[in-house]
């Protein structure tokens, strides 16, 4: 108790005195006054946790003294002291911020218990704001590894476009970075303290998307067994993050669309507009224009999203970046592994240094995390990387150049990437997809289309 600083004020000396010996045996530093005003005084001179305070008092009743000190200090837990005749003056104080109250004569085990979740309270707040901290400093856009030119530009457009209530399109292959980027401009922006709700659009049916976005009524389906609120209404005063929005079907989009506009949404099943104030940005791994040519994704609602475009560079184009990525995953990752010493060879780094990622960031931070779990020593070398990048330590797993079309050798490629990834995992499609940077659905579509048995 030694770090809570605890004020009682009551006209009463024998009740100070009391209190106050009492709660100093129990270890709270503790500050009396006999009147309001002395007591707003020692509020403005120190830092004071909790406040007793009696409610009948000569000048200043406890609920003058209450309203005085939130304007000082809203964070102070403020308990009224009150005769059995005053209890509904009482309550009236809870309502406009005392944290509860306690009748005389002071039973001091019933404040014992009231001082224990008083405390329990403050330390779990300071732990959420502590916990909120450290989310903020991970996803600060100071955070993300640039040393390219180019990550630096898009780093500069995210810090912009943070400060406004733009919509803000996302833009990059696969595994690039780019909830990175959504999750940074979030972070650097005044609404840092509310909500961040992703949601992956391909991952789900189209009336599954529609529920989680907007939520649904109970009895708006056969499972709806239950009022569900959506994502935007989660989000509400923050920001929500759309992942892979080109997957979105048109009648999803309509929705989407309706939302922006309007800045309400209705649940399925629902009638009723909801009013919400959300910041939306988006992502996609798709050319959108050239779907709005082929009639699949709405140009109107392209332009709403399409107010900042970020284009997320892959790692191929920004391979400054590459070596200071390999040192923060190393160190992230012996981190985690209980291997904090471990480091990597300079056989190994120039393997690294020299190779195309396919997956973008994603995969070399699998690559990274794998040679950490695997290593049997605190040195990663070529033989703890992975397959993937095994594989082109020989020229003849390739295609030789000028041996067929390019689109035949890329193609070779990328059914060999897919063998290994596969045969890295077991089998396990979830798994190799994140290793290739790939969603399930596409996936299953290469799979089909260099027929490679699961």
């Amino acid at each position: 108790m030694k770090d809570y600083n605890l004020l009682i004020i009551d006209d009463e000396k024998s009740q100070r005195d009391i209190l106050s010996g009492y709660l100093k045996k129990k270890g709270f530093n503790v500050f009396t006054a006999e009147s309001g005003r002395d007591g707003i005084k020692i509020v403005e001179e120190n830092v004071i946790d909790i406040i007793l305070s009696d409610y009948k008092m000569p000048e200043m009743t406890g609920i003058d003294v209450l309203e005085n000190v939130q304007k000082i200090n809203p964070e102070i837990s403020f308990v009224i002291i009150t005769a059995y005749g005053t209890v509904q003056n009482a309550v009236k104080a809870m309502r406009i911020g005392a944290y509860d109250y306690i009748s005389k004569p002071v039973d001091l085990d019933e404040l014992d218990l009231l001082l224990e979740r008083i405390i329990e309270r403050k330390n779990l707040k300071s732990e959420n704001q502590f916990l909120k901290t450290q989310l903020q400093e991970k996803h600060k856009l100071t955070s993300v590894i640039s040393q390219s030119p180019v990550m630096e530009e898009v780093l500069s457009v995210a810090s912009r476009a943070a400060e406004s209530k733009a919509t803000v399109l996302v833009t990059g292959k696969n595994g690039t970075g780019k909830e990175v980027i959504a999750k940074a401009i979030h972070y650097a922006s005044p609404r840092k303290d509310k909500p961040f709700i992703a949601l992956n659009i391909p991952a789900l049916s189209e009336n599954l998307v529609e529920s989680e976005l907007f939520g649904h009524e109970k009895g708006a389906f056969t499972s709806a067994d239950k009022l569900k609120k959506g994502r935007f209404e989660i989000a509400n005063g923050g920001t929500i993050f759309l992942d892979e929005i080109g997957d979105m079907t048109p009648n999803t989009q309509v929705k989407l669309l309706r939302t922006l506009q309007e800045h309400t949404i209705e649940r399925v099943g629902g009638t009723e507009s909801i009013e919400i104030d959300v910041r939306i940005l988006a992502a996609t791994n798709q050319d959108l224009e050239k779907k709005i040519e082929e009639g699949t994704f709405r140009e109107d609602l392209f332009y709403r999203l399409n107010i900042v475009r970020i284009h997320v560079p892959a790692l191929n184009e920004r391979r400054e970046d590459i070596l200071p990525l390999i040192e923060y995953f190393l160190k992230k990752f012996g981190k985690e592994n209980g291997k904090e010493n471990i480091e990597i060879s300079k056989e190994a780094t120039d393997k690294l240094l020299k190779y195309n990622y396919p997956g973008n960031v994603r995969e070399l931070e699998n690559i990274i995390e794998r040679a950490v779990v695997l290593s049997r020593s605190n040195v990663i070398t070529e033989s703890d990387l992975s397959m993937k990048v095994k594989g082109l330590k020989n020229e003849g797993d390739l295609p030789m150049p000028g041996t067929g079309a390019l689109v035949e050798q890329v193609e070779a490629l990328e059914k060999k990437l897919i063998y290994d990834a596969l045969a890295e995992v077991n089998g396990n499609q979830t798994k190799a997809g994140k290793i290739l940077g790939l969603t399930e659905r596409n996936l299953r579509y290469k799979l089909k289309k260099y027929n490679i048995k699961k």
